[in-house]
């Protein structure tokens, strides 16, 4: 294992709609993610689907800027594109046929990569898809120790709620850590974030992160521990919260590099305090990159 973070998921270009025009930036949950650790200091890889197309050279470009190194899966549809709509800085999105098409593939260079990463970050996966889920529970070694999740649900990008549910359980049990949205929740259990970290604790995860918007966020881990952070203030209007769960979710990756795989309460709350400081200043601007 040489170390760093290989990140495993998306890749995009978000188009964001308002009422002041149309703009385009570089996106895509584990893109923010694995961008997002580069600018930590963490080295980083990210697998993800990427066209050979103006979107896909665009990616490649922004990823190398950023210093994330890059194992393209191919994208014979070409790149995945979201189109979001702004209300009260919430994004409601669209995708296009080449994201709905989504699949990562496990090739040599990506199989090293996870090999070789002290953690494996899993973001918007395809879990409706029984055998990409199967490749990736044989792809990581040791995930109590090393892999995880996001499962970051988007309606528009699930063929089959149910077997997405089941893949993302199937990897959730067996992870060192669950990170969980009030709004993901909502979509696939149709429960509160304590009640579904309950059960994926049950089952097997180690720790499970729940992000809770202007509640702030909670580390929920086996026999009835909760660590809880509010949001953090700032000077400064909030501008745009996407990207913002992304953003604490490359901050608590960050600090558990420097940390023991089952951190202490008191470890974990400041883990969390550092993460609502990162989301803060990444929602006072525009866009999903992480902001310090």
């Amino acid at each position: 294992m040489t170390g760093g973070v290989t990140v495993i998921g998306d890749a995009l270009i978000d188009e964001i709609v308002s009422d002041d025009g149309v703009r385009e930036f570089v996106g895509g949950a584990a893109l923010n993610v694995a961008v997002g650790l580069a600018i930590l200091g963490v080295p980083t890889s990210l697998i993800a689907m990427v066209g050979d197309d103006l979107a896909g050279r665009t990616i490649r470009s922004f990823l190398a800027l950023n210093g994330v190194r890059l194992i393209a899966t191919p994208a014979p549809g070409g790149s995945a594109r979201a189109t979001s709509v702004r209300v009260n800085g919430e994004p409601t999105y669209a995708f296009n046929e080449a994201a709905r098409a989504r699949r990562i593939e496990f090739n040599t260079e990506a199989m090293d990569a996870i090999a070789g990463a002290e953690l494996v970050v899993v973001s918007s996966f395809p879990f409706d898809d029984p055998e990409q889920t199967e490749q990736l529970r044989d792809a990581v070694e040791s995930p109590e120790l090393r892999l995880i999740i996001d499962v970051n649900p988007r309606q528009a990008l699930i063929h089959d709620l149910d077997v997405f549910r089941r893949g993302f359980e199937t990897m959730a049990k067996a992870s060192l850590l669950v990170k969980l949205g009030d709004e993901d929740a909502t979509l696939l259990y149709r429960a509160r974030p304590d009640q579904v970290a309950a059960q994926l604790l049950t089952a097997g995860a180690r720790a499970v992160f729940t992000t809770l918007g202007r509640w702030g966020a909670e580390i929920r881990r086996p026999k009835g521990s909760v660590i809880a952070a509010p949001i953090a203030a700032m000077d400064g209007d909030i501008i745009d919260t996407m990207g913002a769960g992304d953003a604490t979710l490359a901050s608590v990756t960050a600090s558990l590099l420097a940390l023991p795989r089952h951190p202490s309460d008191a470890e974990w709350a400041i883990v969390l305090d550092r993460a609502m400081l990162v989301a803060a200043a990444t929602c006072r601007v525009t866009g999903a990159t992480l902001q310090l």
